[in-house]
């Protein structure tokens, strides 16, 4: 898979926890399930109300480790928690680079993966300030304990999809159809994310998208990702 072997390490990052899901759980299990190494970086959650329901950091916390239990995830955390940082991503974009590239426990530096997947921008102001820092993280040149992944992908979530990413270019698309349950069982512990049908986190409207991905390769199901580098020797 994308040039990767049993074995080899994969960082996704997303800019929140449930981003990892709602945006690739098929690829994830995939992954994991051909022997690679899946990590998982959460960058910010808030306690606080928010459209549609609210977000507990706790309940959120037990969310991600279930949905990451249920996709293989080895290494995961949810970094910034309930502080000045987690409310605002985009005002402190010096940590968030040093957070992906050299953090505890799950990073660039720790994890030393072959691929790193991030969020490919988006609508949401932290989704956005994720994709450019780790853009940073991973920019051409030496650096001392700076590893560049040899694979960089750009995924988005269910709202993006519907909203700014439709048109874009996202030529990498990877079959999920075996996948389709270990995903249905990943996205159901997010119990206080998800929304009600129509609403584009709705797991109707996300099984919906991955669907309209699969008939462009005639398969039933499928996971698109934008292209940031692919090097394969």
């Amino acid at each position: 898979m994308f040039g990767l072997y049993p074995g080899d390490r994969a960082l996704v990052v997303g800019a929140h926890p449930d981003d990892e899901t709602v945006g690739m759980a098929g690829t994830i299990a995939a992954m994991t399930g051909y022997g690679i190494q899946v990590d998982a970086l959460a960058v910010a959650c808030v306690t606080a109300p928010m459209y549609g329901g609210s977000s507990d950091t706790r309940t959120r916390l037990d969310e991600f480790q279930e949905a990451c239990d249920v996709l293989g995830v080895d290494r995961r955390r949810v970094a910034w928690l309930d502080d000045e940082r987690a409310a605002s991503p985009s005002a402190h974009l010096p940590d968030l680079v040093a957070l992906i590239e050299s953090g505890p426990d799950v990073s660039l530096a720790v994890s030393r993966p072959a691929a790193l997947f991030i969020p490919a921008g988006g609508h949401h102001q932290d989704h956005q300030a994720v994709h450019l820092a780790a853009l940073a993280a991973v920019r051409p040149g030496f650096r001392a304990g700076r590893p560049l992944p040899r694979v960089v992908l750009g995924y988005d979530g269910p709202e993006d999809r519907a909203w700014l990413a439709g048109p874009s270019p996202r030529p990498v698309l990877v079959d999920i159809t075996p996948m389709l349950q270990t995903k249905a069982k990943a996205l159901a512990c997010y119990r206080s994310q998800l929304r009600e049908d129509p609403h584009p986190r709705s797991v109707e409207k996300i099984q919906a998208q991955d669907c309209a991905a699969g008939a462009e390769v005639g398969t039933p199901a499928a996971e698109r990702f934008a292209v940031y580098r692919m090097a394969f020797s």
